[in-house]
């Protein structure tokens, strides 16, 4: 059975830093997208980033050039480093995993939900301001 489990959740001021991982177990994360997701309080589950089978990126344009997504192949984990937080980046952070993709995925498929087949249970992310 795949499963996703994410650590790396927790508190912390706003200015700082944390780091999010996803380790895969039951299935393989290297023919698919990985993305991670957010849901804040009374909101919609929204996109934040993802990275496809060539290791190209994409981000929310609220986070980027402040998170980073990274893939571990061979460990078959997924990260999302997270810099100058803050507090409007509090929320439950998921990962996910989409079915078999082709070499390049595109914008409108990463960042659409219904593309992921796989989730995990998320893990919550507070930045106190």
């Amino acid at each position: 059975q795949a499963q996703l489990v994410e650590s790396g959740g927790g508190l912390v001021q706003a200015g700082g830093s944390m780091r999010l991982s996803c380790a895969a177990s039951g299935r393989t994360i290297t023919e698919a997208v990985t993305g991670w997701f957010r849901q804040a309080p009374g909101k919609e589950r929204e996109f934040v980033a993802a990275i496809d089978r060539s290791g190209s990126t994409y981000y929310a344009d609220s986070v980027k050039g402040r998170f980073t997504i990274s893939r571990d192949n061979a460990k078959k984990t997924a990260s999302l480093q997270m810099t100058s937080l803050k507090p409007d980046d509090t929320a439950v952070y998921y990962c996910a995993v989409t079915r078999r993709t082709a070499y390049y995925a595109t914008r409108d498929y990463v960042m659409a939900q219904e593309s992921y087949v796989t989730w995990g249970q998320g893990t919550q992310v507070t930045v106190s301001s």
